[in-house]
């Protein structure tokens, strides 16, 4: 649309500017047959450009409607709207990207704690076999030191040390 703002000229000069957005405003709901009509920052920009005094005598505006509400912006801040889109949409596939990502990270992150835990209740049954075969080797050690200790406490019998003695007797 083309609206036409000479009759926000007819107003004081300090109000003008805030007549021309109700005249906007008003003709798009005329028009658009709607009761909420909402101003785009870069219509809203435009109107006031000039300052408060000298508003444009007429706006071409773009008009969208959705439901019960539309929106009035400039024709330029529409090429600025679709990038804005765009940039959304691929900041929504970063962010799902992001997200299957970090569910892969948490699947990994659970695998591992999985693993750990695994390890742990594997390493008690370890240390209890380590403990045992040091249990096993002090036994065999002590049994060796037994032996040892029951050989030196075997000492020539009675029997045998005559023996010895009858021998040595019987050379000379």
């Amino acid at each position: 649309y083309t609206i036409p703002l000479l009759r926000a000229k007819m107003a004081p000069r300090t109000r003008r500017a805030k007549k021309a957005v109700r005249l906007v405003k008003e003709f798009l709901q005329k028009h658009m047959k709607v009761e909420d009509v909402r101003i785009d920052s870069s219509l809203n920009e435009l109107i006031w450009s000039r300052g408060l005094r000298k508003v444009p005598s007429k706006v071409r505006v773009k008009a969208v409607k959705t439901e019960e509400t539309v929106w009035a912006y400039t024709p330029e801040a529409e090429v600025k709207i679709e990038e804005k889109k765009e940039k959304r949409k691929e900041e929504a596939k970063e962010i799902e990207e992001t997200k299957e990502g970090a569910e892969e990270a948490k699947e990994m992150a659970e695998k591992v704690e999985a693993e750990k835990e695994e390890m742990e209740e594997k390493q008690p049954e370890e240390e209890i076999s380590v403990e045992e075969s040091e249990e096993v080797k002090e036994a065999e050690e002590a049994e060796e030191e037994q032996e040892e200790t029951s050989e030196e406490k075997e000492e020539p019998t009675e029997k045998e040390g005559n023996e010895e003695v009858n021998k040595e007797e019987g050379s000379k």
